[in-house]
């Protein structure tokens, strides 16, 4: 179960790296556009605001990646970041748009069950 723990990790700070990518540098493009639902006025207006939450993404999938190259004293490090993305998830998903639940608080619940229990 640890491989799997760790696929399901690995996926998690690749997704949070594409996020940091749409929202950092795609932002105010037609991907970017798309993805959060953005006109092309109000992504200009906050496209600081939107550049500052993709770095924070590129800390989390960071914290991901250290926790998987730790290997086995990586676990603490893995359950850490996985709950910070999991908390970030809801609140975005209370804040936000209920489908960052399922995009960002999901996949983070379950790879802390997988991390936890392997």
């Amino acid at each position: 179960m640890s491989l799997i723990a760790n696929i399901v990790v690995g996926f998690i700070a690749i997704l949070h790296v594409y996020i940091l990518v749409l929202e950092m540098f795609l932002w105010e493009k037609p991907a970017g556009l798309r993805a959060f639902g953005q006109t092309r006025e109000s992504a200009a207006a906050s496209k600081v605001l939107a550049a500052n939450q993709g770095l924070y993404n590129g800390f989390l999938a960071a914290g991901l990646f250290w926790g998987l190259l730790a290997g086995t004293n990586g676990h603490d490090v893995k359950i850490f970041f996985l709950a910070c993305v999991l908390v970030a998830g809801v609140y975005g998903a209370a804040t936000a748009s209920r489908k960052i639940l399922f995009i960002q608080a999901v996949p983070a619940l379950i790879g802390l069950l997988l991390v936890q229990f392997s």
